[in-house]
């Protein structure tokens, strides 16, 4: 049986946003048990991070990719972690309770938990009770749930973590081939692959309601949150994820078609009553309505093309998810 885990680094990866940054570290310098290392990976095009991290014990690297690359800034961190046992993720608009590092880590107490993560409050009336039996799940149709500001009261064994609150044991991440980066733009599902590859090697993730950020949702980096960019690389990086997890001939990547499909249907749908409705209120719904509609449309068109043809192409090579046999306590 394996020794509980120590030390524990924390990671954060911000791009252009000091003042949450600020916010970020001061909760950080309260935590009950304290962190042995505190990384800040900086994507930004300017300094103003960096002069932020200087007025705290903190490593400060920069990514020298920029926007877009969110998983490049986890592999700087997890290689200056160095012989952290544990490395924390924490979004950088993403401000933790005091007891936030000290519950993520009894976690492991347990040796065949590779990755714990927790709540992420978001401010939304009734969130703890959304979802409590569809935490983390990866499903048969190759969809994701969320539902990470659920609060069921216990621990829960999940499929994968919320990036905004996580954290990973150092040598599993090894074991597995490490962290890598095919998640461009929104780096949306980028901190999914890392945990379907540790589960799909056998080991554990755990999801426990008592390690709580306060996820405020700062300044996007390009455009808003859920905008038609948003909508392009939700499909794109989706089919990206199966591939590298699954491969293309899993029957949850050809399942996963047809959620896609089923996606861009309901987007012409939206088109389609908004050009209905725009016919007796006027023109002004015409631009709104139906624009929204059809670039909607044609986003989710374009991702879904892209993924598949990044996929036909050969272009997704296959993740590491076996490892070494015995790796894993039973």
């Amino acid at each position: 049986m394996s020794t509980p885990p120590t030390t524990a680094a924390v990671l954060i990866a911000t791009y252009n946003r000091p003042t949450y940054l600020r916010t970020c570290l001061h909760h950080l310098q309260r935590q009950t048990i304290a962190p042995n290392k505190i990384i800040v990976v900086d994507s930004s095009p300017d300094d103003r991070s960096e002069a932020v991290s200087g007025d705290f014990d903190v490593i400060y690297v920069r990514n020298p990719l920029g926007r877009g690359h969110t998983a490049t800034s986890r592999m700087i961190g997890l290689q200056v972690a160095g012989d952290s046992e544990v490395i924390a993720f924490i979004d950088d608009d993403a401000y933790a309770e005091p007891d936030w590092l000290e519950e993520l880590m009894r976690r492991y107490d347990d040796p065949r938990v590779a990755g714990v993560g927790g709540r992420a409050l978001n401010g939304q009336p009734g969130e703890e009770g959304q979802g409590l039996d569809e935490i983390g799940r990866f499903l048969p149709n190759g969809t994701l749930t969320g539902n990470f500001a659920a609060n069921p009261g216990r621990d829960v064994l999940v499929d994968h973590l919320l990036g905004a609150n996580m954290s990973l044991r150092v040598d599993s991440v090894h074991a597995v081939g490490g962290i890598e980066d095919y998640y461009p733009g929104t780096c949306l599902r980028e901190e999914s692959e890392i945990a379907l590859r540790l589960r799909l090697a056998g080991y554990r993730l755990v999801y426990t309601p008592f390690a709580i950020v306060e996820h405020v949702g700062g300044t996007y980096a390009k455009g808003s949150r859920f905008n038609a960019r948003y909508s392009y690389y939700a499909q794109r990086n989706h089919f990206v994820l199966l591939a590298r997890v699954l491969g293309p001939r899993d029957p949850r990547f050809h399942r996963y078609v047809g959620v896609a499909l089923q996606q861009l249907r309901m987007d012409l749908v939206y088109a389609a009553r908004a050009l209905g409705r725009s016919r007796i209120v006027g023109e002004e719904s015409i631009v709104t309505g139906v624009g929204r509609g059809l670039t909607r449309a044609a986003t989710t068109a374009a991702g879904i093309a892209a993924g598949l043809a990044l996929t036909i192409a050969g272009a997704v090579p296959r993740a590491m998810t076996d490892i070494e046999p015995g790796r894993v306590d039973e």
